[in-house]
């Protein structure tokens, strides 16, 4: 804790700078630096973030007494540089009093304006002025927001407007006025007295009429705003943490609601939604700053450009717009040159598109906010792409720069932004897999696949998916769970596809006999329209219109770039030639994960698997076997061919045989049928097949080693299609990957099995071909005896989503009931199905990949759980030093940045 509490600027001096933005918060560091480079900033002062910490430790009384006399220091400091004194009626400083995280939280805190008014200031104020009108405007806003933020004077019930405007309309409707601007003198005089009785009738406090205990209640108000629900939530989304805290930014206040040569705004150095470069922001004239967002009165454009492109989205002639909506470059030329040349540079001096806030008092530009400029995810790659071009950032900044995690955005469908904001939002699940779908209600996947077929948008609602849901899920636009988290089946399945899911809406009741879904009193059948957001998690009502995501030029530019400097390559999690082809068009340089089980839900494949699972005799599965193995053999052939000359890492077969048996009475008559078998008997095999805790039962290399056949069986097919296209000319590279082993005899036995069957089809075949024998490490014992098993392996693939599982003990499919308790509680950082635990299950990794590289220096180590498309895991898999890691095809190019911005960082 540093014992500098208060840090002053002004008057092109200051005791902060750029730098100290982690002690005076985005907005303190940058007020700081502009007053160093000569930008006209009012003077001020910044509370330290770390006496946010101290308020929450030791309580308001305790640290306005520490803050008292440095406060009493800095109010000096700016009464000396203004000339006027803070609460004298004849020459009175007002101020502005703002909030300012380290990390940029636009909106989420709270700001006051024109602090220090009373009604006795007030009057002061319109004599020194000679602007009555001015003064009560000023004093009424300020009773407002001191009224808002600091004594709580808020909606009754969610259903009500804000209690200020209700009085605003009430007054302008006396004269049937519609602007805030056109009340008069006695108005704003009006509005002064109904917001007090008002403040006073539902508080049960009075508006403080000193300006000293203003101040204090404001500064402590944006200490407490750290902790208001909109904040705390904001924190979570962009996981801000919560110890950062907030500084408190204290300036002379400057007005641009002085007026006709005085105005305010904000601008952008560059176009923060399109990347495009071209200064650009609104303004208002005669107005203070939350006019221009507030959306009462509409905004004007700073340039004749953008004033120009809104005039015509607009249907506005050109002379209509000049007379009524003039540009700032054009009703204030002398103003607006000079705002252009700061935010040059400013844009120049820090090396990034800037979001700027600034007041026009009396024909004086000031600057009241720089800061990095939030941005879409376009816009972030075309702006470090053209900021590479111009020299004002080098390439490794350029990688830098771009944020992994919004690459989704170029990647997926996204919603309309004028649509979405009239969006109802009807329930909050988790966003399992980006993007935005919109669709009829269905709750079956044959009914989902025939309502596509039949030209249909639909989405999924389940309570859960299963394996059986896929060609549903194939078909829907997008899926919406009830239960699951997000590496649940919807969530893992919906990611590869690169579809739209929302997992885990625990207020969604789905009732299938019925076909209804019913959220907060709300209840919608099926065909009924609705929408997912699957980047927040939100679902909406009805049809909310969406459009493609813009990949322009610049985006395959920064992959080559980070390809430039990667160490650890990426490959694709993919199940199809069509998966495999997606994630190839996203450099994948090769499959880390091909789960043979999903390609038998298809109708002839799956009664062939229940026709082998069924069987009670190796002869019977043998048959059954044979009837498989050319429907494995082709779809090996489909993804070996599309990613020819690239590794393809399949999996044996993996889940619980018990998954794929029918457990409805008519799937078991089929079977009984096809089998020539009676149903009982299909019924009593059925039921030997169900375990208590299936997901550590008869699954992985158990199935292997239980029914050798099986392997044999899968290694044929592999193999074999890799012979065929070897026949062809082509350069297939397969591997194969032995899922679940605990104990390096597992391995042995698995191997001598494939090794076996691959001798003797080369033999068949008179053709060899190289294939690589690996297995997968996701049971803790397996990496604590990496060593042994290393032996008897090419490579190890880290199955972190069962990794992750075995070593905390949680069911992923489970867990999200106690998430929310636990990282509320601190007891998590984050779920560790979603972002990788370092400490545990990090140091299995670290352990294993030690471990099996003394044992066989050439043992290759990669991940395909989930994790490898999480861009802080990413990092970690390059710092733990492995080879690859592997992920769902549209989390390919986040991986390929992570692992890029790994090396940079080294």
């Amino acid at each position: 804790m540093s014992e500098k509490r208060v840090y002053t600027f002004g008057n092109g001096k200051a005791e902060g700078r750029a730098d100290m933005r982690n002690l005076l918060g985005g907005k303190g560091a940058n007020l700081a630096e502009m007053n160093l480079i000569g930008v006209p900033v009012p003077p001020g002062f910044t509370i330290t973030t770390e006496v946010c910490s101290e308020y929450y430790e030791k309580g308001k009384e305790n640290v306005v007494a520490l803050l008292k006399d440095d406060v009493t220091k800095a109010m000096k400091q700016i009464e000396d540089i203004m000339g006027k004194k803070f609460g004298d009626p004849e020459n009175a400083l007002l101020l502005s009093v703002r909030s300012g995280a380290r990390a940029s939280m636009p909106g989420m805190m709270d700001t006051i304006l024109n602090l220090g008014l009373n009604d006795v200031v007030v009057e002061g104020v319109a004599r020194k002025t000679g602007n009555e009108r001015f003064a009560y405007d000023s004093y009424r806003r300020f009773v407002q927001m001191y009224g808002d933020v600091v004594l709580g004077m808020k909606p009754v019930n969610k259903e009500d407007i804000d209690p200020f405007e209700a009085i605003i309309e009430q007054v302008k409707a006396q004269r049937g006025i519609s602007l805030d601007n056109e009340m008069n003198v006695d108005e704003l005089k009006q509005l002064v007295v109904l917001f007090k009785k008002a403040i006073k009738d539902q508080t049960g406090h009075d508006f403080p009429e000193n300006p000293e205990d203003q101040l204090w209640g404001a500064i402590c108000a944006v200490f407490d705003s750290w902790m208001n629900e909109r904040a705390i939530l904001y924190r979570k989304l962009n996981d801000i943490p919560q110890e950062w805290g907030t500084a408190v930014s204290v300036m002379a206040m400057v007005f641009g609601n002085m007026g006709e040569t005085s105005a305010t705004g904000v601008c952008f150095s560059r176009d923060a939604a399109t990347g495009e470069n071209i200064f650009n922001g609104e303004w208002l004239i005669n107005a203070q700053g939350e006019d221009v967002v507030a959306g009462i009165r509409t905004p004007q454009q700073i340039t004749v450009e953008g004033s120009r492109r809104w005039a015509k989205l607009a249907g506005i002639d050109e002379a209509t717009r000049a007379s009524e909506y003039p540009s700032l470059e054009e009703a204030m030329p002398e103003v607006y040159a000079e705002l252009n040349g700061i935010q040059e540079k400013l844009e120049k001096h820090y090396h990034d598109m800037q979001d700027m806030e600034f007041t026009v008092q009396e024909g004086k530009l000031w600057f009241l906010q720089t800061r990095n400029g939030k941005r879409t995810g376009t816009a972030m790659v075309k702006i470090a792409m053209d900021l590479l071009h111009e020299g004002e950032i080098d390439e490794k900044t350029a990688i830098e720069r771009c944020e992994a995690q919004k690459l989704d955005e170029l990647l997926h469908p996204v919603f309309d932004k004028a649509a979405l904001k009239n969006a109802k939002v009807l329930t909050q699940g988790l966003p399992a897999s980006p993007g935005a779908a919109c669709g009829q209600i269905v709750f079956f996947a044959e009914d989902a696949a025939k309502w596509h077929a039949d030209g249909k948008n639909v989405v999924m609602v389940r309570i859960e998916t299963s394996p059986e849901d896929l060609a549903g899920m194939t078909a829907a636009e997008g899926i919406l769970t009830a239960r699951g988290g997000m590496t649940s089946h919807a969530a893992v399945v919906a990611r590869g596809m690169g579809k739209c899911c929302v997992s885990g809406a625990g207020e969604l009741v789905i009732d299938y006999k019925a076909r209804t879904v019913s959220v907060n009193g709300k209840t919608f059948k099926e065909g009924d329209y609705i929408s997912l957001n699957g980047s927040t998690g939100q679902v909406l009502e009805g049809e909310v219109k969406t459009k493609a995501a813009e990949v322009t030029g610049d985006f395959a530019e920064l992959m080559s770039l980070c390809d430039k400097y990667t160490k650890m390559v990426v490959r694709t999690n993919a199940d199809t030639p069509h998966d495999a082809e997606v994630a190839a068009n996203f450099g994948a340089v090769g499959i880390g994960l091909c789960r043979t089980e999903h390609m038998f839900f298809e109708k002839d494949k799956i009664k062939a698997m229940r026709e082998m699972i069924l069987s009670d005799s190796k002869e019977d599965r043998e048959v059954a076997l044979a009837k498989l193995l050319p429907l494995q053999k082709q779809d090996f052939y489909g993804i070996l061919k599309c990613m020819d000359g690239k590794d393809v890492n399949i999996r044996l077969l993996d889940p619980p045989l018990h998954e794929f048996v029918p457990h409805d009475l008519k799937g078991q008559q089929t079977m009984a049928d096809e089998m020539g078998k009676s149903l009982e008997f299909i019924q009593a095999r059925v039921k030997a097949l169900q375990e208590s805790n299936p997901m550590l039962g008869l699954r992985g290399c158990r199935l292997g080693i239980t029914y050798p056949e099986i392997t044999a069986m899968q290694t044929k097919a592999i193999l074999g299609a890799a012979i065929q296209l070897k026949k062809e000319g082509f350069n297939p590279k397969p591997e194969i990957m032995v899922p679940l082993v605990g104990t390096f005899k597992e391995l042995e036995s698995q191997q001598k099995v494939i090794k076996a069957t691959a001798k003797a089809l080369f033999e068949e075949e008179g053709v060899e071909v190289e294939f690589k024998l690996g297995t997968m490490i996701e049971i803790p014992r397996a990496a604590l005896t990496a060593d042994k098993i290393a032996k008897y392996a090419d490579y190890f693939s880290f199955g972190t989503n069962d990794l992750t599982q075995m070593t905390f003990g949680y069911s992923r499919d489970d867990v999200a009931s106690i998430l929310n308790t636990y990282i509320d509680g601190k007891i998590l950082e984050h779920d560790p199905f979603q972002v990788l635990d370092q400490e545990g299950v990090g140091q299995l990794i670290e352990t294993a990949v030690e471990k099996g590289r003394n044992a066989n220096p050439n043992l290759k180590c990669g991940i395909c759980g989930e994790h490898g498309g999480e861009p802080s895991s990413v990092k970690f898999c390059h710092r733990a030093g492995l080879n690859y890691v592997s992920c769902s095809p549209f989390r390919v190019p986040i991986a390929r940045l992570a692992a890029a911005q790994a090396a940079v960082e080294e």
